[in-house]
């Protein structure tokens, strides 16, 4: 009776002891894993959707210790790179093409949801209580809020990891659950490590190939998203030092200009201070601020502006902008 009472609690202790790998299990893991790691380097493809266009990229994440990060984003149409930049002097959108850097002061990457970003992605699921986990297949699959700031369209993001906890995809989606970007992983390695230029502005800039430029637009640009009881009342285009500049001016309700100009590469290393954030515009990164954004697409320089228009009115204007091409 003695033996059959102690094989009992036995069984019972091992039982306890032995419960399911859950999530609790797993977030705690995965802080692990991110925080032991010096440095770590991941590959995949994000697809942005807007609308009816979809915009691909192939995008490598190198992570170091404290705090470094270098993202490039590669536009699989065009070959057109650019690279987000963090380090010690603050945050970078590299342009190698033209020989140039925007530079901003910002909480980058932590200030909003990263679909691309380890740390970004274990903090909106830290964040959120009403999360969803479920085991599917060989999978765990977190479904959690989103912080898109400028953004309120993208509700919801499904994280799947595999039983390695390495990322195999992200996918966020709008309050109808259709998708509107998703990244896919392709390799992920947690004991990277990196040269001591890896991450500084001339160590990603020293072996750029500098594109050639044209010194003329080939065509006027118009939005195809246009506010209501707003309308085209003015349009000018003028010659520059080092091109051409089409200024085109809405006038209505909800006022706005867009410029558009010849895009030059710089002789030298060229850094321009920016005010705002970096911010996936059409099929390129650019630059949101409260009242503004800016981007360079296919060598061309685009501005939309406004004093009535919040962040995200002006990203569904810039984001309609290269959907429709009229001629000169």
């Amino acid at each position: 009776m003695k033996k059959w009472l102690l094989l009992t609690c036995l069984c019972c202790f091992v039982l306890v002891g032995c419960g399911k790998y859950g999530e609790k299990d797993i977030i705690k893991d995965l802080n692990k894993k991110i925080d032991k790691a010096n440095g770590y380097y991941l590959n995949g493809e994000l697809e942005i959707i807007n609308n009816e266009d979809s915009y691909l990229y192939d995008v490598e994440v190198a992570y170091q210790k404290d705090d470094n990060f270098r993202v490039s984003l590669k536009n699989k149409t065009n070959n057109h790179e650019q690279i987000i930049l963090k380090n010690t002097e603050g945050v970078y959108v590299l342009t190698p093409s033209l020989n140039k850097s925007f530079k901003f002061q910002s909480e980058w990457p932590y200030n909003n949801s990263q679909s691309y970003i380890l740390q970004t992605i274990l903090k909106d699921i830290e964040d959120d209580s009403e999360k969803i986990f479920e085991e599917i297949d060989d999978t765990y699959v977190f479904t959690t809020k989103v912080n898109y700031s400028n953004n309120n369209e993208l509700t919801k993001q499904k994280i799947t990891f595999d039983k390695d906890l390495n990322p195999k995809s992200v996918v966020i989606l709008n309050d109808q659950d259709e998708i509107q970007m998703q990244m896919k992983f392709n390799s992920v390695d947690y004991n990277a490590t990196y040269d001591e230029n890896y991450f500084t502005l001339q160590g990603n800039m020293q072996n750029a190939s500098i594109e050639t430029t044209n010194s003329t637009l080939d065509s006027i640009i118009y939005p195809m998203y246009i506010p209501e009881n707003t309308q085209l009342s003015g349009q000018e285009k003028v010659t520059t030092e080092t091109g051409e500049r089409i200024i085109l001016t809405f006038s209505g309700e909800s006022p706005f200009t867009i410029v558009q100009e010849t895009a030059q590469a710089a002789e030298e290393l060229l850094t321009i201070p920016m005010y705002g954030e970096p911010y996936i515009v059409t099929d390129t990164v650019g630059a949101l601020s409260d009242n503004s954004v800016t981007w360079v697409s296919n060598g061309v320089e685009f501005y939309v502006v406004s004093d009535i228009l919040d962040s995200q009115e002006l990203l569904e204007v810039a984001n309609s902008i290269n959907t429709m091409t009229v001629g000169k």
